[in-house]
């Protein structure tokens, strides 16, 4: 009888491992995505520093890419506020304030 039921049943196993995959898979990008981002992200302090970015399209983009990781942390976390979160708010918080005063220079 034990025979028959896992036959009966190895299609559905079958198919539900393959959207165990799927789901692995999908979360690695994210993964991957958000490492992008913070590469990017530095990449655009060196930019602005170095002068090949002015003040204004260092904002944009900027704005865009946090946005856009914000988004990914809200995927991870599935919109739950709790002591994570506060965390990571506080990184984006010092990734900002890392950013140079290029006005105070002037």
């Amino acid at each position: 009888m034990f025979l028959i039921d896992d036959i009966l049943m190895a299609p559905a196993r079958g198919l539900f491992w393959i959207f165990k995959e799927i789901h692995h898979a999908a979360e690695e990008e994210q993964e991957n995505e958000a490492a992008g981002i913070t590469t990017r992200l530095s990449e655009l302090y060196m930019m602005l520093e170095t002068g090949q970015l002015t003040e204004a399209e260092f904002d944009a983009e900027e704005k865009t890419l946090l946005d856009r990781l914000d988004a990914i942390k809200e995927k991870e976390t599935g919109g739950k506020e709790d002591e994570d979160e506060e965390g990571d708010e506080n990184e984006a918080v010092v990734i900002r304030k890392r950013r140079p005063n290029r006005r105070a220079k002037r």
